[in-house]
């Protein structure tokens, strides 16, 4: 028999009481936008970070919304430390429910003149690390048996050329694109959903030097029909609603927050 959904269901689709999020990347634009975002709608948040200095501004905002936070050191390159990332996290919370995958690096060189050793360094971190914290996550949220949203970050790049010489970072988002497909596939019978966040270039401190370059800034503005370069807030909503109740029939989806980019 089809279930419905009552006014008090429907008007709590977005809230994230309850609901505990870890968010790789959290030093980064992205990630800690998106975890004062979680925290705004209710989750207690663990962010992660190589160095774990980076991360006392993000878990402080966390804190001043009235939310549990945790910063935790991780190498998302490194299994042992995912490994050693998730059973701290279920220590402290007992579970998870969310993951934000948001760790990533990007460089740019003439596909030409691309150093293989930093092209590998960009896939170590984007795909590989990507796919550990994917696996590790949702190997625990299997264990729970209480499903889970995890959350991606690919990009325009990822789908889109560009003559802006990202070789690199563009096939490390397209390789993340099929594995949010892939693992939506694998894991629908768990009832996790797997999907992805594919942003527009935006302003974070990596990318300011190219912004501020008033030829490159053209390039980029000519791509995105929106006219302006994505702030890292614009990306809360998405985030927010794939890791919610409101995105339960959502899987093995690309959504993106890219000003029009990929429909023209």
């Amino acid at each position: 028999m089809r279930a419905t959904k009552g006014l008090g269901d429907i008007k709590g689709l977005f809230d994230l009481n309850g609901k505990v999020a870890v968010v790789t990347g959290g030093s980064g634009g992205f990630g800690r936008a998106a975890a004062i975002g979680l925290a705004a709608y209710g989750a207690d948040i663990v962010v992660t970070s190589r160095t774990l200095a980076s991360l006392e501004d993000t878990a402080l905002e966390v804190e001043k919304l009235g939310k549990r936070a945790m910063a935790v050191s991780c190498d998302v390159a490194d299994e042992d430390s995912v490994k050693e990332m998730v059973a701290k996290t279920v220590a402290a919370f007992g579970k998870i429910d969310i993951l934000v995958a948001a760790a990533g690096i990007a460089s740019r060189f003439p596909a030409e003149e691309f150093p293989v050793a930093e092209w590998q360094k960009i896939m170590d971190i984007n795909v590989k690390g990507t796919f550990i914290c994917c696996k590790t996550v949702g190997k625990k949220m299997i264990e729970q048996k209480t499903g889970g949203k995890i959350i991606t970050v690919s990009s325009i790049r990822g789908l889109l050329g560009h003559p802006g010489g990202y070789a690199g970072y563009g096939t490390s988002k397209g390789a993340v694109h099929l594995m949010t497909r892939q693992l939506a596939i694998e894991w629908a019978k768990h009832r996790i959903n797997v999907n992805s966040v594919a942003p527009c270039i935006f302003w974070t401190p990596l990318t300011k030097q190219v912004l501020e370059d008033e030829k490159l800034y053209k390039i980029f503005m000519e791509r995105i029909p929106w006219g302006r370069a994505a702030e890292p807030e614009d990306f809360i909503g998405a985030t927010v609603f794939l890791a919610s109740n409101a995105a339960e029939m959502v899987t093995g989806h690309i959504l993106y927050v890219d000003g029009g980019s990929h429909a023209g």
